[in-house]
Formats: structure tokens, C-alpha cells, sequence
């Protein structure tokens, strides 16, 4: 039977280690946010794993942790019995009077065991416990942060770009993010140092974790931009009804004003083109036409379609969401734009489908 008187260090050297691991704790909280009340459970769990470890999986064992005191402890639990069977979990009534004359069979003894007795490999598993505790926790932090920025701007330094993928890293706040290269602006081509805006699409919880997901090609990058630049935006007097948008091409907005007296289209723009030039610059150049909004279906179609003029739009019977546009024969490349970027672009912008005709075209069919 193991003697139960347990050896170890003083107690003043066990508190001198305990408020050493307080001080760290309080540290963390004031550092990375995260609480003591969850590291000191973590703790637990890690001097538990230890001793564990240390003794093979027997799990009789209980931690007691004083915050006050600024002291933590493990006791090995044993049960108090007439014969012995399990010298890891029992204890003679014998030998538990030694330590008590109270203890009666069936009670249990509590004997506290010294960090000191930890061997290595029981040490490195109690702090691979804090250390996933510690991650835990900040993925905890980023997908509360996160959760609440969802579809929203927010600013960012390039910190590290990788030669090889173009993925680039991105400082936010205390937290280093992943830009991949498939949600980079196309045209252009990022550098350590630089400030960008990016656009936060979702937040994925995966089991390594969650992970932000961050764009500069999403249509609600532009929006957002938008919103920063012009007051009417924010205080609801105009709004953005829909978003097309070819990433480093071309971006087509449409807008409504809630006051006639308020024209959409020149708040967006600002004096002299100056709110709608800084949404381009952020946008490395990119073309953004500003279309007024129409609930007559035919005339949304018709402005959607610009800078070509359109003579008419007639709805097809094929189908609810299908219309013609007739142009002349002149505006006919214009309106499908080069590699039918500005069709394309009109039809998601209006989400109906755009067959796009000249009148030489229409009279060769007929």
C-alpha cells in the first residue's frame, strides 16, 4: 500500500508556482481576452490529463483550485474498504484511520499528490491541454467578433504575400487572416505595407477550427464602399437596390432615391465625381456605372443596359423573366459590351434574362 503522507515541495514553494501560473492567467485575460474562470477549467483538465498520464489512466482523482488563495491542487481519491483489491483506487479502513478515526468503510480519503511526482511526459501533456485551451478559446473570441462583421468592411495591412500561391496574410485588428488569391481583385497585385478594405462573406466553423472568410471581388465589397463614402446611403434617404459586379472589370449599381427631391445618382457620384472615385481607387481602377432604379421592369432593363441607348424592351412569352431589348444597329455591340461583359452584367443586375437585337437582325430572322 502506498504510503499516503505525499513528499514534494514546500508549501511555500507549491504557492510560489501556483501565483506564478495565476499572474500568467490574469496576463492572458488582459492580453487576448480570454477568461479565467475558462483557463482555471482548462487548468483542471490539464492537471487532470497529467495525472493520468503519470498514473496509466487510473482517473480517481480530483482538483480543487482556490483563486483566491491563488493555489491549486490535485488529490488522489481513494475508497475506504474492508480488503484491499485495488491498491490505485482503495484504501484499508486500517490505513484510513491512521490519517482519521472517523473514516468508516465506504467513505473516501482525499490525499493530495504533488506536482513534483509529474514525470516529463505527464507535464507535456498538461500543458498541450492549456495550450488548446488557449485556441479553443480565441476561435471562441474570433467567430463572436466575427459573427457580428459578417457582410461588412473592414480594414486590413498586408503583412506577408506568398510568391508562389498569392495568397496574402492580412493584419486585422490583433488577428492575422488569410486573403486567397481567387478573392483578390484580379488586376491587382498586393505588397507588405499596403492598407486595403476587404469584405467579410462568412465565417466557416470547421474542425480545425473557424476560419473568416474574407473577399475583394464580392458585388457586397462595393455596396459597403459605397455606404462609407455617401451619407445619403447610411441615413436611408437613397439605397442600393442590387449589385452586378466583374472584379476588376466592371461593376454595375442600381439606386432609388426615398426623397424626389434627392437625385441617387449625383449623391453617388459627389461634387466633381469625388465619392465615386474613391470607391474606384479602392477598387484598383475599376469601372462602376450608377443605374437608376425602376420598379416598370422594361425601363430598369433599358438603364441597365447603358451607356447604350436602348430604343425598346418587350417582354417574351417564353417565360416571366424574359425580355428583348431592340437597339439600333449602331448601339448593338455596345449593349452587349466586349465578351458580353455589359449584357451579362445588365442581366444580373435586373435578374431577368436580356435577349439583346438589332432591327437588322430582327428583319433577317423575320
Amino acid at each position: 500500500m502506498r504510503k499516503k503522507s505525499a513528499a514534494g515541495k514546500s508549501a511555500a514553494e507549491e504557492t510560489i508556482v501556483n501565483k506564478e501560473l495565476f499572474e500568467a492567467l490574469a496576463a492572458l485575460e488582459k492580453e487576448r481576452g480570454i477568461s479565467q474562470d475558462y483557463m482555471l477549467e482548462r487548468v483542471e483538465a490539464a492537471l487532470l490529463s497529467a495525472f493520468r498520464k503519470e498514473y496509466r489512466g487510473n482517473e480517481n482523482a480530483i482538483v480543487k483550485i482556490d483563486p483566491l488563495k491563488q493555489e491549486a491542487h490535485i488529490f488522489k481519491i481513494y475508497t475506504v474498504v474492508e480488503e484491499v483489491l485495488n491498491e490505485d483506487a482503495e484504501m484499508s479502513l486500517e490505513d484510513a484511520r491512521k490519517i482519521n478515526a472517523a473514516y468508516q468503510v465506504g467513505d473516501t480519503v482525499e490525499t493530495e499528490v504533488k506536482t513534483k511526482a509529474f514525470g516529463r511526459i505527464a507535464a507535456q501533456a498538461a500543458k498541450q491541454v492549456i495550450v488548446q485551451g488557449i485556441r479553443e478559446a480565441e476561435r471562441g473570441m474570433i467567430i463572436k467578433e466575427y459573427e457580428s462583421k459578417k457582410e461588412e468592411i473592414v480594414s486590413a495591412v498586408v503583412i506577408r504575400v506568398d510568391p508562389t500561391s498569392g495568397n496574402a496574410t492580412l493584419e486585422i485588428g490583433k488577428n492575422e487572416m488569410v486573403l486567397f488569391r481567387h478573392e483578390q481583385i484580379p488586376t491587382e497585385s498586393l505588397q507588405v505595407g499596403d492598407r486595403i478594405k476587404v469584405f467579410v462573406t462568412e465565417i466557416k466553423k470547421e474542425t480545425r477550427g473557424p476560419s473568416v472568410v474574407l473577399s475583394r471581388v464580392h458585388p457586397g465589397l462595393v455596396r459597403r464602399l459605397f455606404e462609407l463614402e455617401v451619407p445619403e446611403l447610411k441615413d436611408g434617404t437613397i439605397e442600393i437596390i442590387s449589385v452586378a459586379r466583374e472584379a476588376g472589370s466592371r461593376t454595375k449599381i442600381a439606386v432609388r432615391s426615398n426623397d424626389e427631391k434627392v437625385d441617387p445618382i449625383g449623391a453617388c457620384i459627389g461634387p466633381k465625381g469625388a465619392r465615386k472615385n474613391l470607391v474606384t481607387d479602392e477598387l484598383c481602377g475599376e469601372k462602376i456605372d450608377i443605374i437608376p432604379y425602376s420598379e416598370v421592369t422594361e425601363e430598369f432593363i433599358s438603364a441597365a443596359l447603358a451607356p447604350a441607348a436602348v430604343d425598346e424592351v418587350i417582354k417574351l412569352p417564353e417565360s416571366d423573366r424574359a425580355y428583348r431589348a431592340i437597339v439600333s444597329d449602331e448601339q448593338l455591340s455596345l449593349a452587349i459590351g466586349k465578351e458580353g461583359q455589359n449584357a451579362r452584367l445588365a442581366a444580373k443586375l435586373t435578374g431577368f434574362k436580356i435577349d439583346i437585337k438589332s432591327y437588322k437582325t430582327l428583319a433577317m430572322q423575320e
